[in-house]
């Protein structure tokens, strides 16, 4: 069983520390983050990484006067860094087009070696549609990110032909929902009751009474389920990609997540495990009795395996690919 580096980096791990024990894997590499906000997570991951002399660090967002705070704030403790700024709304494929155009057109930056999609909506209270007819957590937390990722993907892949089998990466931050929710195939946008689902589809109801919700059943929308289902798409979306990109360019897609309270600093390094951690990299592929394992879940710095078995099965990732291609329009293949 694959394993990482350090078996005593735990939830109470901070980030720094993290990025200290990989900065071989950062120094002088070029990292695009979004969602980085001051007094976040995206923050504290970032300044992790720019502690550690990494030549370009991008920041995606949807405010730019928030993303240049951060640039601010960064440039006053690492001015060697280069820092940039992608205006980008997730929840809008008309700005995730725009940015990812920006991305490919940069003649200085010829190659992305890690991508972090740490931004997200939570807790939308009424349910929500995008100007692309999506629901807002799952357009924004899934569907913004993997279109933002399959576009700049020709960058990803030449950072991949400099560097070891491995090392170029994309790091989707999750959350604990994979160990408690699936895909709402049948209707991914909260139109039916949830009594009217196909029974593997139907939230757990037991869960969501543990967080004050009633009635269930009768309703269509609740906040934690929609965010819930857009964060299992997250892991899908690393296991579809990983199939499709690893042994062909090398190139390693994880997911980290986690329910516990930490500071900003302890909820970037499981991120940065998964994005850093050079051990890692055996963990997906073909297994010696033909099965296929294509994806790896991150919590507290270590491997999981608490996620359900639905939020980490290689068909509803192939099931996930279709419909996201279907979404916004356009299939990839590299």
């Amino acid at each position: 069983m694959t394993t990482t580096t350090y078996s005593a980096f735990s939830g109470k791990t901070e980030g720094r520390e993290v990025a200290e024990a990989f900065s071989s894997s950062i120094h002088g590499k070029s990292i695009i983050i979004t969602g980085v906000n001051l007094g976040g997570i995206g923050f504290s991951t970032a300044q992790a990484l720019a502690s550690q002399s990494p030549e370009y660090l991008i920041f995606a967002g949807r405010t730019p006067s928030k993303v240049q705070e951060c640039i601010d704030a960064l440039k006053a403790e690492f001015p060697g860094v280069k820092y940039r700024a992608l205006q980008m709304d997730l929840s809008s494929q008309k700005s995730v087009r725009k940015a990812a155009a920006e991305v490919l057109a940069w003649e200085d930056v010829s190659t992305i070696d890690l991508l972090i999609n740490s931004a997200g909506v939570m807790g939308v209270q009424e349910r929500t549609l995008t100007e692309d007819g999506v629901e807002m957590h799952f357009a924004t937390n899934h569907i913004g990110h993997w279109l933002f990722t399959c576009l700049i993907m020709p960058k990803i892949i030449e950072a991949s032909k400099h560097s070891a089998k491995g090392a170029t990466r994309i790091v989707n931050v999750s959350s604990g929902s994979p160990q408690v929710s699936n895909i709402r195939w049948s209707d991914i946008n909260f139109d039916k009751r949830n009594n009217e689902l196909p029974e593997e589809e139907q939230p757990m109801e037991d869960f969501l009474k543990a967080w004050g919700h009633t009635d269930i059943g009768e309703k269509s929308y609740i906040p934690l389920d929609g965010y819930n289902r857009s964060k299992v798409a997250n892991v899908l979306f690393g296991i579809g990609a990983n199939k499709r990109l690893y042994e062909k360019y090398g190139i390693h897609m994880f997911e980290s997540g986690a329910w516990s309270y930490k500071t900003f600093g302890a909820g970037a390094s499981t991120s940065l495990v998964a994005a850093l951690d050079p051990k890692l990299g055996d963990s997906v592929g073909g297994t010696k009795d033909g099965s296929e394992n294509w994806g790896a879940f991150l919590d507290d710095c270590q491997i999981s395996g608490k996620a359900a078995p639905l939020a980490v099965s290689s068909a509803e990732a192939e099931k996930l690919w279709g419909v996201s291609e279907k979404l916004v329009g356009q299939s990839f293949t590299w």
